[in-house]
């Protein structure tokens, strides 16, 4: 590898657009190559970022010797065999939440990282931002002392359209693993555990997929996450964490850029941009984490994105919801 990492993308739809514009914030970084099953959309997507390597196939991209590390960014149902089929030619993979459409599919994934020695980690691009780890960091020093709960929710109204992507229960639709996934990991994250319980309902629409639900995780420790999602309602976008001594509120959270902490009497808002819309900066982790021989990042190991993705499954299995291809 030389001086500039460089980045192959693995199908050109709305995902993949927004980190190829988070690439262009880093110096050390450079997208070359972007695969299709269609050589029109391969070369559409190239001309808007100026991409050299033009694939019209998937597997013409995981053979690129040109390319250092692979961003699977397809429908949900298709990470895993995309990921496999990188990986298996030796490239680095950073694929996009969420990681796979259920724990079975997950392991499998890791255990084909594992074997081959190839990095793999889960696009999980929240965790990476600036203002988050400042909030992980206030958690860990106790800043709020001990938490106890946590509030999180992301939802927006989307009209139904049975074929696309949100209401297609064969593409993994619903707002569970399109949305849900963000507080649920963040809540993760907090607690550094995933819930010994879980209460939940959910409205499923009439093309059988999770319009709204809302979670109640409770913890070893007694501690507790107040959790919803939805495409057919609007919420806040908020996360506030509450600990015995102080709250921390994030507007927006999964996207995050300024955070206060009320803690003794007294308000701390710190405001933390990105360099460009953030994708960039687990760009910057998978980098940093292949050039230094990793197989994984420990800011999201693989064993975060399992049990995450059991957490998933648990919740499902409440709702009776399955996804044809399970």
């Amino acid at each position: 590898m030389g001086d500039v990492f460089r980045w192959g993308i693995l199908g050109p739809g709305g995902i993949a657009k927004k980190f190829a514009t988070g690439l262009r914030a880093l110096d050390d970084a450079q997208l070359v190559a972007v695969g299709s099953r269609s050589r029109d959309r391969a070369n559409a997507f190239a001309d808007a970022f100026d991409v050299p390597h033009r694939h019209a196939s998937y597997e013409a991209l995981a053979r690129d010797s040109e390319v250092d590390a692979i961003y699977v960014a397809t429908p949900h149902p298709f990470h895993k065999e995309h990921s496999i089929l990188c990986l298996e030619a030796g490239k680095p993979v950073l694929c996009e939440k969420p990681f796979a459409i259920n724990q079975h599919e997950t392991r499998e994934m890791i255990e084909v990282a594992q074997r081959e020695g190839v990095f793999l980690m889960e696009a999980m691009w929240t965790r990476f931002l600036p203002l988050t780890q400042q909030v992980k960091a206030w958690v860990t020093e106790g800043a709020i002392g001990e938490v106890r709960m946590l509030y999180a929710d992301f939802g927006f109204r989307a009209n139904i359209n049975p074929k696309g992507r949100l209401f297609d229960l064969a593409l993994g639709g619903g707002g569970l693993l399109d949305i849900g996934i963000y507080p649920i990991s963040y809540a993760a994250m907090i607690f550094d555990s995933q819930p010994a319980t879980i209460s939940s309902q959910a409205r499923i629409g009439a093309t059988g997929v999770d319009e709204q639900a809302a979670m109640i995780f409770g913890y070893d420790g007694g501690q507790l996450a107040l959790i919803s999602c939805g495409v057919r309602i609007k919420t806040p976008h908020e996360a506030k964490i509450l600990g015995t001594d102080g709250m921390i509120s994030i507007a927006q959270f999964w996207n995050a850029r300024t955070a206060t902490l009320s803690a003794g009497g007294m308000e701390e808002v710190v405001t933390l941009e990105c360099a460009g819309n953030g994708y960039e900066c687990e760009a910057a982790e998978v980098a940093q984490c292949v050039l230094a021989g990793k197989l994984e990042s420990d800011l999201m190991s693989h064993s975060d994105t399992l049990a995450t993705m059991q957490t998933l499954d648990a919740v499902r299995e409440q709702w009776g919801l399955k996804y044809p291809m399970e």
